[in-house]
């Protein structure tokens, strides 16, 4: 979320506690648009369709579960055992003047192994299921309540077609911005857009995945991290009620 509550101060002076769950009740109104940009209507969204709670702390830990298990764990240093090089000693101990000194090998000289540096791990784990699912009724619950969220009335390509998927992006307006030249509309094309279908749509998906910071997923497979990651989020009739009723 990107707008914190406004917390209040205790009496005797302390520094208010940082509100780590939030709870929603009121409804909240989503503007619809079309595909030229003109808003048609509005839908009520029910924050208890979405478990009508957002804690910050279990996003937090789910979006380091994606994170860690998306590391290939391949990082290998070398031990000095492990370097080439001669384990003979480089001068005698004494009478040299030089500070004494055994192999080249050793972590202390430049091309020598590294102490205690990083081996091949596993990173993967895994959360319970139910506090993921959670998590991702949160993130889509959070975006809704910072007015980040567009239904589109009508999304459907008769062929894959990356022009015209950016033309519908460019068409919807979300803002503006001062610039130079003045003011500028801001547009879905201008930031990253999840855009979010009933089901798996080949057209779409294959008109928008060569588009910059757009990406396209059914319903079914939101979670967490995809829909927190980018900054809008664009969802169909179908896939709006696809989200109610996944529980």
């Amino acid at each position: 979320m990107s707008e914190n509550p406004t917390p209040q101060t205790p009496d005797n002076g302390a520094e208010a506690p940082v509100t780590r769950l939030i709870e929603v009740k009121d409804p909240i109104t989503v503007p619809v648009v079309n595909r030229t940009g003109q808003e048609v209507g509005t839908v009520s969204i029910d924050p208890a369709d979405f478990g009508g709670k957002i804690s910050r702390q279990l996003m937090h830990d789910v979006v380091l579960m994606y994170l860690a298990n998306q590391r290939a764990g391949t990082h290998h240093t070398l031990r000095r055992g492990q370097v080439a090089g001669s384990t003979k000693k480089l001068f005698r101990q004494k009478g040299t003047g030089n500070a004494r000194v055994g192999t080249k090998r050793t972590g202390k000289r430049r091309g020598g192994g590294t102490a205690k540096g990083p081996k091949p791990r596993d990173y993967e784990y895994h959360l319970p299921k139910k506090a993921v699912k959670a998590a991702t009724r949160m993130a889509v619950l959070s975006k809704f309540m910072d007015g980040q969220v567009l239904v589109i009335d009508e999304l459907t390509l008769a062929a894959p077609k990356t022009k015209e998927m950016a033309g519908v992006l460019k068409s919807i307006k979300i803002g503006k911005k001062t610039t130079e030249q003045g003011e500028k509309d801001v547009t879905l094309l201008d930031t990253t857009v999840l855009i979010g279908t009933d089901k798996l749509d080949p057209n779409v998906y294959k008109s928008a995945r060569n588009i910059e910071g757009v990406k396209v997923l059914p319903a079914a497979e939101f979670n967490c991290y995809t829909v927190l990651k980018q900054k809008r989020l664009v969802l169909t009739r179908a896939a709006l009620d696809a989200l109610r009723a996944k529980k």
